[in-house]
């Protein structure tokens, strides 16, 4: 629902929207200036009430300033943050615990208040498994770290566009998350010995590097084949925007990772448009 105003919203909550719904899109407002029209508790606590099976909700360029944590449908397993504003208080530990009991996964792209606090505070959702991070740059290489101490739980990590070095946030990894199945990380700071790190990983089976390549240290085509040899569970392997494909480097990696799935891709056009 692209930039619906709250009046047609309730009305489509109130005729049309019921158990059926399983997964919801909406975009806000946020962007277009004090008086424009935004999301209030009373709406998103009605959502949970009228739609008792929405499993998924996604929400772009918000204004969530207003709206406590407390008022989104109890019933959410994925909660995706496209371009909103959050308040200091949303993600913190001090927070009720019994909020959002199922969430199992919590995608935060460019979400500028997030902090080292709120990734601590992400402990209080016991059944999450799923955290991406995506231009989160006020998360800084020890907030990591000691937020992913106490994330020992995750299986599936994105790290994406931030200010973080690769090789912080793969150590980062390795000491806290060791029953982690899928990684995706952009590569910049990347360098073989911090790939090394993943060796031995005994669940990782998804790994998956993103450029562009921006560094002289990024690991060689033969140095990633001899980490991911190293690591006993991969069946996926992926480069994505490192200019690789169709290059020797891709027929490397493809003949010395049989037991692999290799995907040696470019990256794909940037949309602007929020539902892509």
């Amino acid at each position: 629902l692209l930039q619906m105003r709250p009046k047609v919203m309730w009305h489509l909550l109130r005729r049309y929207m019921a158990s059926r719904l399983h997964s919801l899109r909406m975009g806000g407002y946020l962007f277009s200036g004090s008086q424009a029209p935004q999301l209030s508790p009373a709406l998103m606590r009605a959502l949970g009430q009228k739609c008792p099976n929405l499993k998924r909700l996604c929400l772009h360029v918000a204004d969530l300033t207003m709206v406590p944590i407390t008022s989104l449908p109890c019933t959410l397993r994925t909660l995706e943050l496209h371009s909103c504003e959050i308040s200091m208080a949303w993600l913190l530990r001090e927070q009720d615990p019994t909020v959002l009991p199922l969430l199992e996964c919590i995608v935060l792209d460019r979400v500028p208040a997030f902090r080292d606090e709120h990734l601590q505070g992400l402990t209080r959702f016991r059944a999450l498994q799923s955290l991406v991070l995506g231009g989160t740059y006020r998360v800084t290489e020890t907030g990591l770290d000691a937020g992913l101490q106490e994330l020992s739980y995750l299986r599936r990590l994105e790290v994406l566009g931030c200010t973080l070095s690769a090789d912080s946030t793969l150590l980062a990894i390795s000491r806290h998350l060791r029953e982690v199945r899928k990684i995706r990380l952009t590569v910049r700071g990347l360098s073989a010995p911090g790939l090394s790190v993943l060796e031995g990983m005994p669940a990782l089976e998804s790994l998956c590097l993103l450029g562009p390549l921006i560094t002289p240290e990024m690991p060689s085509p033969a140095e990633i084949l001899s980490s991911c040899l190293a690591m006993p569970k991969l069946r996926v392997l992926e480069l994505q925007g490192l200019g690789w494909e169709g290059q020797e480097a891709e027929r490397i990696l493809c003949k010395g990772l049989p037991h692999c799935v290799v995907i040696v891709r470019a990256c794909p056009k940037e949309s602007m448009d929020w539902w892509m």
